[in-house]
């Protein structure tokens, strides 16, 4: 179920997405959402400009045509499903910065460049 935020920016990760446009599970077994989500929490765990940023998962954010999908929301902030992320740290590091680009504007419109 997903949470309710408490007036900070969260970033949303489907758990149960796929690995790749190709594949459903890693070699392992895990879905790529979870692969994506343990990248994110262990790279916010080991950098301060990403302390202000949640990292929740949902089982599901119906995004299933991609692979690797984020919601990124905020209160009083346009939100934003992103996807086809590689569940790797490479990508939970593009993620997280534009993620604090968001928390730090206005209405969550993050300019481009």
């Amino acid at each position: 179920m997903l949470k309710a935020e408490e007036g900070g920016t969260a970033v949303v990760v489907c758990s149960t997405c796929r690995f790749s446009a190709q594949a459903r599970d890693d070699d392992r077994g895990v879905r790529g959402g979870a692969r994506l989500g343990e990248a994110l929490r262990a790279l916010a765990a080991t950098d301060t400009r990403y302390a202000g940023i949640a990292i929740h998962d949902m089982p599901c954010l119906f995004a299933c045509g991609d692979h690797c999908t984020v919601h990124l929301r905020a209160p009083g902030k346009v939100s934003y499903v992103l996807g086809r992320f590689a569940p790797d740290r490479e990508a939970a590091r593009a993620i997280l910065d534009y993620a604090a680009r968001y928390a730090d504007s206005d209405h969550g419109s993050v300019p481009y460049a």
